[in-house]
């Protein structure tokens, strides 16, 4: 799994998520955060290529970032609880975290995030 860690930026290098998990086949994208008891606010999930997700069977509210393919923010939905259902239509990359992360954080419509391996950012 660790291949599959990353750390999400903005392009001014701001953290994001600092544990981020990359589901980017299909079982981890069918898997999400299901089974899991909650997030912390450095820990999220970045689905691709995805324009919806469900918070089915969670047991805890997430914030969702959509993201269009160049990982510009499309759509932001904070506390998203769960047996909920939300898209974009032009999204092709989820953000998922902690419920309040995205507010807390201005996330906005138009702003660029950056997607970073982490084994670059611990060479950095």
């Amino acid at each position: 799994m660790a291949s599959h860690a990353i750390s999400v930026e903005r392009e001014q290098g701001e953290v994001v998520c600092g544990h981020c998990l990359l589901a980017d086949n299909p079982w981890m994208r069918l898997r999400g955060l299901l089974g899991r008891g909650g997030l912390s606010p450095d820990q999220g999930l970045m689905l691709r290529p995805v324009n919806a997700i469900h918070t089915f069977f969670m047991r805890f509210a997430i914030d969702v970032v959509f993201l269009d393919r160049d990982y510009v923010v499309v759509k932001v939905v904070n506390d998203v609880r769960p047996w909920r259902f939300c898209a974009a239509r032009s999204a092709k990359v989820v953000l998922e975290l902690a419920a309040g992360v995205a507010a807390g954080l201005q996330l906005s419509v138009g702003e660029r995030l950056v997607p970073v391996p982490q084994w670059q950012r611990e060479s950095a």
